[in-house]
């Protein structure tokens, strides 16, 4: 047999010829180029991807991907890509959702995808607002939030999302942000290598009903002292003269000057993502709720566990071998069966 060498794929080859149609400056544009250079990379034939998506800005990825996929409806893109990842195991299967599609209406998919640990990539773009529908505050936008939906501010505490994901037992989760380029594709590389559900908060800026949302971390003057870059193996240290560090204080996290009060690289946390308990990372997600601590980006948790598609097929693969693939005249006969008058 003669071996066969799979075409070289560029960027070019996931473009399509859609107009791309989201606000000129928006965070999408940044994402989906990340996308595109990042699948010729993976060594993954190009018929074998599938974009699936639900509604809103974000799930309009699917027409600017020259792939296959799907345009479903609100919130039930999880449910859509795990029917087909069960279907054809094959397939490199990623899911394109935002915070509203996928934490309202498909909050219930979403934790379910997870936990049965679904062989799905997940890209939940985060910019705390309902943009598609203009304006409406989301489950992520903070309290106090003005919007169209909330003109004296919105009551509701909004979800922290790697928290989520964790409570729901995913075995893989990151975050990245869209404007941080290298580290973004770096990212959606760990997400693809990964057997399971891979997912992975997206920071997104809408530069149309909420410019800024994260600007108190990615501005060049104040990332570095903002942002925490998670790196297995290494100590949890952050600030422009890496000066800072997290460590244990009792069941807590705690930041401090590297240098002041015998504080030294030795008392810091070594960042372990493969830690088969979610607590340590579930620690990691809530910093950014807590003043004065940093927001980790990169891989919280990357931990082995059966495939959920993979199970369901060994099953029904011994249940054929054991009874017969049987007929669906048959099935539909058997067990109580009534007549409509």
């Amino acid at each position: 047999m003669t071996a066969t060498t799979l075409p070289v794929l560029t960027r070019k080859d996931f473009q399509t010829d859609q107009e791309v149609r989201w606000c000129p400056g928006c965070g999408d544009y940044a994402i989906l180029a990340a996308v595109q250079a990042v699948f010729p990379d993976l060594g993954i034939p190009k018929e074998k991807f599938v974009v699936v998506s639900g509604i809103g800005c974000s799930s309009r990825f699917p027409y600017y991907m020259n792939t296959y996929g799907f345009h479903t409806i609100h919130g039930r893109a999880p449910a859509v890509a795990t029917g087909l990842k069960i279907a054809r195991p094959e397939l490199d299967v990623w899911v394109a959702t935002g915070d509203g599609d996928a934490l309202s209406i498909g909050g219930n998919h979403t934790i379910h995808m997870l936990r049965r640990n679904v062989g799905l990539k997940i890209l939940l773009f985060n910019n705390k607002i309902y943009g598609l529908t203009k304006g409406q505050y989301s489950p992520t936008s903070e309290i106090g939030k003005k919007a169209k939906s909330t003109p004296f501010g919105s009551v509701d505490r909004p979800f922290n999302v790697l928290s989520l994901a964790l409570g729901a037992e995913a075995t893989f989760v990151a975050r990245s942000v869209d404007v941080f380029q290298a580290h973004l594709k770096t990212t959606l590389k760990r997400a693809a290598s990964h057997k399971g559900s891979a997912f992975i908060e997206i920071l997104q800026n809408c530069n149309i009903f909420n410019d800024g949302a994260w600007e108190t971390l990615t501005e060049r003057d104040v990332r570095d002292d903002r942002t925490l870059i998670l790196e297995h193996g290494k100590p949890l240290i952050f600030g422009k003269n890496k000066d800072r560090g997290i460590r244990m204080n009792g069941i807590e996290l705690e930041v401090v000057m590297l240098g002041e009060g015998g504080a030294t690289e030795k008392d810091l946390i070594v960042h372990d993502e493969r830690n088969p308990n979610p607590g340590y990372a579930f620690l990691l997600s809530r910093m950014d709720s807590t003043p004065g601590f940093p927001t980790p980006l990169g891989v919280l948790r990357a931990v082995d566990a059966p495939v959920y598609e993979t199970a369901m097929n060994e099953q029904v693969a011994a249940v054929i071998a054991r009874k017969g693939k049987g007929e669906l005249a048959k099935l539909l006969r058997a067990g109580e069966t009534w007549v409509v008058k």
